[in-house]
């Protein structure tokens, strides 16, 4: 393998082959596995739910739709906004898909994204609540706006004729003015690439949005399926029976999510294109109240040897944290004593997803739900 064709650098090689077998052997959940260095993302995972409201523009015009279709279809299109962020950002400022640090436990992330054109200050809470499965839960209000995104996202990961599939868990919900839920349950991903050492996202199965009224169904394809291109999907909006009151029967978009869809029925036109930059939070400055446990204060030098190519320092630090965090647990254990989450409450079951859920034949019928506290830190107030 020449470095050209892959992103493996050379003195590398050698952990990136012995790490492709441990994963073509492994059994059980991959998550657990040690990456090399190399292939490391010097962000932690922690910080991901703020992909959600990267064009916070489109997260405000949620409220600013009429109720029923056309909210609907704002819910769609902000949520679409949201992929090419998500799944594409990182190969194009990283040159592949890195795995990001894995999050310790009451581990936070705190940010902001600026009132601008009447949009509204949208705030973004997150907090590393379960290790052993990674659990992470987040919330994002625009308070202006009447807007509330609460949800939890952990992963499954497995290996499959060459690709590691990674089925996510979890679901979030978009309140609108506290009387209006919307269900928004997330695809499943394919990581190709993997011999080369450039390894690359594709969205693929069926995700849902239920609520106001409608259902959206979300089918996700790679290359070859609808367009002979990569990242392409096909969602279908249908009112609920007997909820979904004026317009069309069915909207149908049809296009790429990293680039451009448009309207193929009960439409017309473009309905989303990518373009511009996408806005990053501005990460509260940080305080005491904040913690030890911010991310980008814990991880500090594990990204910076990251960045800076210096792989033996974001080991050693890695490590140390690693290794503290095992000896805190084994701590807890002997005094009989658990973490207590700070800003989430767990609960066994969401009755919105179970309501919602049951409209999409969702399996499993049932899901656990953290619950927001509503205790955000004083220093939003200042931000």
């Amino acid at each position: 393998m020449t470095e050209e064709a892959g992103a493996v650098p050379v003195a590398q090689r050698g952990s990136w082959t012995s790490f492709l077998k441990s994963i073509a052997s492994f059994s059980g959940d991959l998550s657990s596995l040690t990456a090399p260095p190399f292939i490391l993302s010097p962000t932690s995972l922690t910080e991901f739910p703020a992909y959600w409201c990267e064009r916070p523009e489109y997260f405000a015009a949620i409220a600013d739709a009429k109720p029923g279709q056309d909210r609907a279809i704002a819910v769609l299109r902000w949520f679409i906004s949201t992929l090419k962020d998500q799944y594409t950002t990182r190969n194009e400022t990283m040159g592949s898909e890195k795995k990001p640090l894995n999050p310790v436990l009451g581990e936070v992330f705190y940010g902001v994204w600026p009132d601008k054109n009447g949009r509204g200050r949208t705030e973004l809470l997150v907090e590393q609540v379960s290790h052993h499965p990674p659990i992470t839960a987040y919330v994002i209000e625009n308070k202006s706006k009447g807007l509330r995104l609460v949800g939890h996202n952990a992963q499954k990961t497995s290996f499959s004729s060459g690709a590691i599939i990674v089925k996510q868990i979890g679901h979030a919900v978009l309140t609108v003015n506290e009387t209006e839920s919307y269900l928004i349950t997330f695809p499943r991903l394919r990581i190709d690439g993997l011999w080369y050492g450039s390894p690359y996202i594709e969205l693929a199965e069926t995700s849902y949005i239920v609520g106001g009224g409608h259902i959206t169904t979300i089918e996700y394809k790679g290359k070859g399926y609808f367009s002979g291109k990569s990242h392409t999907f096909k969602s279908t909006t249908t009112p609920i029976p007997g909820q979904g009151g004026a317009g069309p029967r069915e909207v149908v978009v049809e296009g790429t999510w990293h680039e451009t869809s448009k309207f193929t029925k009960g439409g017309a036109g473009t309905f989303y294109e990518a373009s511009g930059k996408q806005e990053e939070t501005t990460p509260l400055e940080w305080t005491s109240e904040l913690g030890e446990y911010e991310t980008r204060r814990l991880w500090f030098l594990v990204a910076k040897g990251i960045r800076e190519g210096d792989f033996e320092l974001a080991s050693r630090e890695k490590s140390r944290i690693e290794n503290e965090q095992r000896q805190r647990r084994k701590d807890e254990a002997a005094e009989g004593t658990t973490w207590q989450l700070r800003h989430f409450d767990h609960q066994d079951s969401d009755p919105i997803y179970e309501q919602l859920g049951r409209v999409a034949k969702l399996v499993p019928p049932t899901e656990d739900m953290y619950i927001f506290k509503g205790n955000w830190p004083s220093g939003f107030a200042a931000a």
